[in-house]
């Protein structure tokens, strides 16, 4: 039996036409803005480590799409809040334009020289760190609103660890992972990985499978 949350989640899920709002279109301009820059600068270990960012949440989404379908209870985070489109169970317009910039942003933070350490730490395991640790804190603000619901105990105030790890530094490693290599053909292999498996998931489980 579906939970309370995700039987709302459920009742306006891609129902664009009943909750469509106009501020989707000056977000999505500002997501627009913010690669087009970096692209004019040729700055593509930048863009490149966004859309890795970026990529990797849409993997999450989609695993957490699929344990609302297999346990038919709750996915692990749901989003049944206002919004102006839900995408997925868990993940909404506008935290899809969000994380569509956290990567290029938290990826600007990074020291020139992988060796420098801050705090004695390597500046790349920091900001990571504490990219994730912030990511969190931000969960917990949406929870307490209402926005995000968790609905299983090993995933939520009592157990942040999980969400931490899987929920975000994941997403930075993979992205600053990405931003160092060396090679651009090996960037353009793992960024493109990333989102054939995401896109590849999406036709598969949405239109085809209906699962998600």
């Amino acid at each position: 039996m579906p939970t309370t949350s995700a039987q709302q989640a459920l009742a306006i899920l891609r129902q664009g036409s009943q909750t469509f709002v106009w501020y989707v279109i000056p977000l999505m301009a500002f997501v627009f803005y913010v690669y087009t820059v970096e692209a004019e600068k040729r700055n593509w270990n930048l863009v490149l480590a966004g859309l890795a960012f970026w990529g990797m949440d849409w993997l999450n989404e989609i695993i957490n799409g699929l344990v609302y379908h297999f346990t038919n209870y709750a996915p692990i985070w749901g989003a049944p809040g206002k919004t102006a489109f839900l995408i997925l169970i868990g993940l909404n317009i506008e935290i899809c334009f969000m994380f569509a910039v956290s990567g290029i942003i938290w990826t600007k933070m990074l020291l020139p020289n992988q060796k420098t350490r801050i705090l004695g730490i390597p500046n790349r395991a920091f900001i990571a760190v504490v990219g994730a640790a912030f990511c969190v804190f931000v969960e917990y603000l949406l929870n307490s609103a209402g926005a995000l619901t968790w609905d299983y105990a090993w995933w939520g105030r009592g157990a942040p660890w999980l969400i931490f790890l899987f929920g975000y530094l994941t997403f930075f490693i993979v992205a600053f992972w990405v931003f160092d290599m060396k090679s651009m053909k090996n960037k353009f292999l793992a960024v493109g990985s990333i989102w054939t498996i995401a896109i590849l998931s999406l036709i598969a489980f949405i239109p085809v499978l209906h699962w998600i």
